[in-house]
């Protein structure tokens, strides 16, 4: 495994430890390639392991490019909040205000539906919905007018269940404001005043410097995940493509007073806060803030967002009472369980903090059997099962990501579930392990929802 540099050359004893398990993991799960960076206060320590491409192995540096998925949502909120300030938005306005032509399955969702519950994931209609619908400036446009075949599925604002298909739409109120192509907008707004000379949505503009592909693993073997590309469609969603050092430029800002390097004041001390507060509780620790993930770790707050691509995995955590943060990008599609791990044993070796217990509870297997049955949502069916007393979960992925016609990625191993909290289940077993989980009930105490992954799962049986 190639480690550029060498552990042995890493001046800072922790960081080295945590490069070590890095390469152990790489080997075990395995991943081809690994970027981590730590930044804490004045200094940001990153290393690259492996390589970019089975196919076309180059050695993965440090300032090599990776999808960072998801965590785009959090740049789409910031750009927003900007443009709050400037006055062209306003966070609890109807969309309709800026997008009279809004169409989606219930129409009291669309006359009502504003910025506010689009960036909390609270719209309650389908989420799961990805399409590549061409490269030309009109990509945005063309999604929006598709999502009236997305059900409702949860009343507008009373549920939290993670939602791309809301920030196709945030996307294109940005365009609409701003009379830029999102992405020129997003570059105007946040990469420039930021300094972020190596984050880029398109193809064209990585396609001359070091990047990494994704991967799978099919019949046991580690090839690589194509196509490569997200649809210009999903860029509001996940588009972003950028170095650990531009990421931590960004996790300056959100660190800071709302001044970019320059001094220049790009938001207020009171917008950073308000992205920064929790508004709805998810799945475990964790809460909702504007796009950010909200959690406390003895009582510290931090932030933080995964990102998941095709064959590409990514985890961001800030702490910014303590001028802390902690990057992991891989490029394969168990990337998540070394992004986990690798976050908390930073953020525990540098800071001493962390995550809360959740202790596993003994319950009566006639009391686990009322839960077991099928779950659907649009991404996946998770089944529970009794096994030997225990509670079992089998996820099989419907496929979907990310075209619509896209095969479902291998289905993985049954885990086990435990009970840590009522209504509340923590995975025991890989790819699951740590991950948390809720049931939601109906008003008369029947079981309605399972929700996992952040995604809730509808019980039918």
């Amino acid at each position: 495994m190639s480690v550029n540099p060498p552990l042995e050359s890493f001046s800072d004893d922790r960081f080295r430890a945590i490069g070590e398990v890095v390469v152990n993991e790489m080997n075990r799960l395995p991943i081809p390639g690994v970027v981590v960076g730590v930044l804490h206060e004045d200094q940001e320590w990153v290393a690259g392991f492996g390589v970019t491409s089975v196919e076309n192995p180059l050695p993965v540096a440090p300032d090599t490019l990776y999808q960072i998925g998801s965590i785009t949502k959090t740049y789409v909120a910031s750009a927003i909040m900007r443009l709050v300030e400037m006055g062209q938005l306003a966070l609890d306005t109807p969309v309709r205000a800026y997008l009279p032509g809004l169409t989606l399955s219930d129409e009291s969702v669309a006359e009502r539906v504003t910025l506010r519950h689009l960036l909390t994931h609270t719209g309650g209609w389908v989420g799961d919905y990805f399409n590549d619908l061409g490269p030309g400036d009109d990509a945005l446009t063309k999604m929006v007018a598709s999502l009236s075949r997305l059900p409702q599925l949860t009343p507008l604002g009373e549920v939290w269940s993670y939602n791309n298909a809301g920030f196709y739409i945030a996307g294109r109120v940005i365009e609409v404001v701003t009379g830029l192509t999102f992405e020129a907008a997003m570059r105007q707004l946040i990469f420039d005043p930021l300094g972020l000379k190596h984050s880029y949505f398109f193809t064209n503009d990585i396609i001359t410097r070091r990047f990494a592909v994704g991967h799978e693993v099919i019949d046991g073997q580690t090839v690589v995940a194509r196509p490569w590309a997200l649809g210009r469609t999903a860029h509001p969603a996940g588009g972003i493509i950028c170095t650990v050092h531009d990421l931590f430029r960004y996790a300056r800002f959100h660190m800071g007073d709302g001044t970019a390097p320059d001094g220049a004041r790009l938001l207020t001390p009171a917008s950073l806060a308000l992205m920064q507060t929790p508004v709805l509780p998810s799945t475990g620790i964790n809460q909702i803030g504007l796009a950010w993930w909200i959690s406390q770790y003895d009582h510290t707050p931090m932030i933080g967002h995964g990102g998941g691509t095709n064959g590409q995995k990514t985890l961001l955590r800030i702490v910014p009472s303590r001028q802390f943060a902690v990057a992991v990008f891989t490029n394969a599609e168990d990337g998540n369980t070394l992004t986990a791990e690798i976050v908390d044993l930073a953020t525990e070796k540098f800071l001493g903090l962390k995550e809360p217990d959740a202790k596993p509870l003994d319950i009566p297997a006639e009391r686990l059997a009322l839960y077991t049955g099928r779950y659907e949502s649009a991404g996946s069916t998770a089944e529970l099962s009794l096994r030997e007393g225990g509670l079992i979960l089998q996820v099989i992925p419907k496929g979907g990501f990310p075209t619509v016609d896209s095969p479902a990625s291998p289905t993985p191993p049954p885990a086990r579930l435990a009970f840590y909290a009522e209504d509340k289940v923590i995975g025991l077993d890989e790819p699951f392990a740590g991950a948390r989980g809720e049931f939601l009930r109906q008003p008369d105490g029947d079981l309605a929802w399972l929700r996992f992954g952040g995604r809730i799962h509808q019980r039918l049986a």
